[in-house]
């Protein structure tokens, strides 16, 4: 008997270590079936096959369900209130302070904030932890290539100071490189790291239904020491956040303020 689709998603979910069924079904479904169709794929037993044998294949696929689309201060004005107001607020804590860039895409979101922990002649003591569900891009991201559409955002001056252009292609700095650890991570499935002092997550929890979401800002609130920001895309503001120990400080900015009014278990995993 052939596979239903609700059967194919099943064995996806269990073949890519991610549940499918987190994710809204109507933007996954339309991922899914956009490349069946693309590769001229009838049945879905056909599908799964294709997937378990062909790596490359496998690779795209995986690529489609996630967005990996970033680039540096993206959202600028955000970014000016991380400079401005917060991250000098966490840099009064005394000894490191720890940063958690999750759904990292192509890192230059992380990298982003290496260029203003220099700028604030902090980086020394900062650990900046990079994770993404995608190995490619995580790749990528070590690499640190990147062209002119994904830097544009970027002041001038600080383009030209952590950047080495080659033609088309903007090369980061070696030094802020080695600043970011990278780490595959799945926010779905894997345990969180704690007493962090500020998780950016951006454009990811939009993609998942409200069970997941629910889970995942429950998480976010024990893996903050009290204190600690949650930094959010601009299309998806935390609501109810007052039940998930958080107060809304500007625009995109949580601070945990207490632990959620709502239980949960949590596993932890180390930054080290």
């Amino acid at each position: 008997m052939s596979l239903s689709y609700q059967e194919f998603k099943k064995e996806v979910s269990r073949l890519c270590g991610t549940d499918l069924f987190l994710y809204k079904s109507q933007q996954m479904d339309r991922r899914i079936h956009s490349l069946m169709d693309f590769w001229g794929i009838s049945n879905y037993d056909e599908y799964l096959n294709v997937l378990k044998t062909n790596p490359r294949r496998y690779q795209e696929f995986v690529k489609r369900l996630t967005i990996n689309v970033s680039e540096f201060f993206r959202n600028p004005d955000r970014f000016i209130e991380l400079w401005e107001r917060i991250l000098p607020e966490i840099l009064q804590k005394l000894g490191t302070i720890r940063i958690w860039s999750a759904g990292c895409s192509n890192g230059a979101e992380p990298y982003s904030i290496a260029i203003i922990l220099k700028e604030l002649n902090a980086l020394h003591r900062a650990t900046i932890l990079a994770t993404d569900i995608d190995e490619v891009v995580l790749e990528k991201a070590r690499h640190g290539a990147y062209l002119f559409n994904e830097v544009k955002s970027l002041p001038g001056d600080l383009r030209e100071k952590y950047f080495r252009q080659e033609g088309e292609v903007f090369y980061f700095s070696d030094t802020l490189k080695k600043a970011v650890r990278f780490k595959k991570h799945n926010l779905l499935l894997e345990p969180y790291p704690a007493d962090l002092d500020l998780i950016i997550c951006r454009n990811v929890v939009i993609y998942f239904t409200e069970e997941a979401k629910h889970k995942i800002y429950l998480d976010f609130n024990r893996a903050l020491r009290i204190g600690g920001y949650y930094m959010t895309g601009g299309t998806e503001p935390l609501l109810y956040y007052r039940q998930y120990g958080f107060e809304n400080v500007a625009p995109s900015f949580y601070k945990k303020t207490g632990d959620p009014k709502l239980e949960a278990e949590t596993g932890q995993w180390s930054l080290s």
